[in-house]
């Protein structure tokens, strides 16, 4: 079964999470399908937080792809931080 789950890097006391596509039966460290997108819990300042190709993440849902359930909350916020920018564009 196909995932879309979190890999963690970054170093100590500084978290960096890849958003990743990758069999389930994979080590999360190991071999992935693509890498949609990141989350970077210690953000500063103007440093991004998160980054979420969600037309990739429709794609592989639609194929039958579970997410995690940090990756849905991660989608949700993405999706409202999108809609967010598209009205502001828009005024």
């Amino acid at each position: 079964m196909v995932t879309i789950r979190l890999s963690r890097g970054g170093s100590k006391q500084r978290p960096f999470y890849a958003i990743l596509v990758a069999d389930q039966r994979r080590s999360t460290r190991g071999r992935y399908i693509e890498r949609i997108g990141f989350f970077n819990p210690a953000a500063r300042g103007s440093e991004e937080k998160l980054r979420l190709d969600t037309e990739r993440c429709e794609h592989w849902v639609g194929l039958g792809a579970e997410p995690s359930d940090r990756v849905k909350q991660l989608y949700k916020q993405a999706k409202s931080a999108a809609t967010t920018q598209a009205t502001q564009a828009s005024t």
